[in-house]
């Protein structure tokens, strides 16, 4: 079973590649959905089944796998850790949600626009699973690639000016990351092969960046070229400002992906290359990248407070999320680091959940505005009730699953700086404001003529929404296993980054 257990990134990979692949050959509409579904459940059943050797150490931590282009000192070295396996595990899970919840979606040419939707996803598990800076950097590019065509030709009518705004960004991001990994590959050592004979004068292996010791004058500067570039895709204050106008004019399903998984692209990257690469660098702007971290975190909750678009709301709800993981990253504390682990999964869980019954609103009203609704849960008291539960996971109330993540990032942020934690604390009252206020709006008070003829929602609609709500109970009353799972991850980052 050992060399199965090898196998397993590579499936992680190859399943939803291949379906992509499948689904741009075949025509039939109907049947690319079908394909896309069947392929995300065998996905989410392949990560499942990788959770059994996640405690084996033969099969976990850095690996070898194939030789790329051996040339370059570049092999296609993929794996999974602790961090890892919670990641993909959250795209796996994510996916079958996400094309369940919006499978009456009528889509013009479904067939590529369920190929991109999977190939997508093919590079999030790439990006998740990368044990080399060059794999790593490939991935990041096949993740975000799709959702340009993606946004550009199934999204609303301002489609192609957020989609600029999200190319020009994400492009000079990935620009100044690429640079910035060719100039630390340049610092590696030679390798060479088991008759020591070079191979190659450089490695682009993690392992040979997590060795090197760069001088601290030259951290400084490479700190900036590789942050900026996450930065932009958690994404944080000042360079939050695509992610709104994407979200907004983005098709409801690209958005899901966008939010629920891509963000956490950033926060990962932070964790698996910047903290334990640039230690030097981490400590020396720290102080700084959390003032940046907590003043977004206000500034994005008092935004989202005045927000009349549901997709709005939601998206600069994120931002405050986002903003509190990356602050507990650069807390540099275990708990805080260990809180991150745990939240990156939670809030993919929570704000796709609210992405879907935003979704299943606008698609019995045709409206998002917050002022024209009103009283939904007289005709839909399902759908309220699990969005109530989504909504109170959301403001991490206790039981449910953000709280244990948000509870811990501010227990290390605290650690960090007492001023810096009460200032960030200030998101915990204003995301009740704006939640609750979208809740009693929108589900509450009398019906109108747009929501007088909204009906319950469907039985596979509300399957989905019942297995985030358990979901969010489940982790929130018993999150232990994701502890075991993502300590070994938080030793080494914590570790490194010392």
């Amino acid at each position: 079973m050992q060399n199965l257990g090898l196998r397993f990134p590579e499936l992680l990979i190859w399943s939803p590649l291949i379906a992509g692949l499948l689904c741009f050959i075949i025509k039939n509409d109907k049947n690319s959905k079908a394909v896309a579904l069947f392929s995300s459940i065998v996905t989410l059943a392949i990560s499942f089944a990788s959770l059994m050797y996640a405690d084996d150490r033969q099969l976990s931590g850095l690996k070898d796998s194939y030789v790329w282009m051996p040339y370059l000192g570049a092999s296609f070295n993929i794996g999974l850790d602790g961090m890892g396996h919670l990641l993909t595990l959250l795209t796996a899970f994510s996916f079958p949600l996400i094309f369940v919840a919006t499978y009456k979606n009528e889509y013009k040419n479904a067939s590529a626009f369920y190929g991109l939707m999977l190939l997508s996803q093919a590079g999030l598990m790439g990006v998740f699973t990368a044990m080399d800076a060059l794999v790593f950097y490939f991935f990041w590019e096949l993740a975000l690639i799709p959702v340009y065509f993606l946004c550009s030709r199934w999204g609303g009518e301002k489609r192609i000016q957020a989609t600029f705004k999200f190319f020009v960004y994400t492009f000079t991001g990935s620009l100044l990351m690429l640079i910035g990994i060719i100039y630390v590959y340049l610092q590696t050592p030679a390798v060479f092969d088991a008759n020591h004979v070079l191979v190659s004068n450089h490695s682009f292996s993690i392992s040979a960046f997590y060795a090197l010791h760069i001088p601290f004058e030259q951290q400084f500067w490479l700190f900036w070229l590789f942050f900026v570039a996450f930065a932009i895709k958690m994404p944080i204050f000042p360079f939050h400002t695509w992610q709104p106008d994407t979200y907004e004019q983005s098709p409801t399903a690209v958005t899901m992906v966008l939010s629920g998984i891509m963000v956490k692209m950033g926060v990962f990257a932070v964790l698996r290359w910047l903290v334990p690469v640039f230690p030097a660098g981490v400590e020396k702007y720290s102080t700084f990248v959390i003032g940046l971290s907590v003043f977004g975190m206000i500034y994005a909750s008092l935004i989202a407070i005045k927000q009349d678009d549901l997709k709005r709301l939601v998206a600069y709800s994120s931002i405050a999320h986002i903003g509190l993981m990356c602050a507990a990253i650069f807390s540099s504390t275990s708990v805080g680091v260990q809180g991150v682990m745990i939240q990156m999964f939670s809030h993919g869980i929570n704000i796709i959940g609210l992405w879907i019954v935003i979704d299943l609103i606008e698609k019995q009203t045709g409206i998002r505005k917050i002022s024209q609704l009103g009283g939904i849960a007289h005709k839909a008291p399902v759908l309220t009730i699990m969005l109530v539960v989504i909504a109170f996971a959301n403001i991490a109330l206790p039981l449910t699953n953000a709280f244990v993540g948000e509870f811990m990032m501010f227990n290390g942020l605290f650690t960090f700086n007492v001023w810096y934690a009460a200032i960030a604390g200030l998101s915990i009252i204003l995301a009740a404001v704006y939640t609750l206020n979208m809740v009693q709006k929108v589900f509450y008070g009398e019906t109108n003529s747009i929501t007088a003829t909204i009906k319950e929602i469907a039985l596979n609609e509300k399957i989905i929404l019942a297995v985030i709500v358990v979901a969010i109970f489940l982790m929130g009353v018993f999150p232990q296993p994701m502890f075991n799972l993502t300590k070994d991850a938080v030793t080494l980052i914590i570790g490194k980054g010392k």
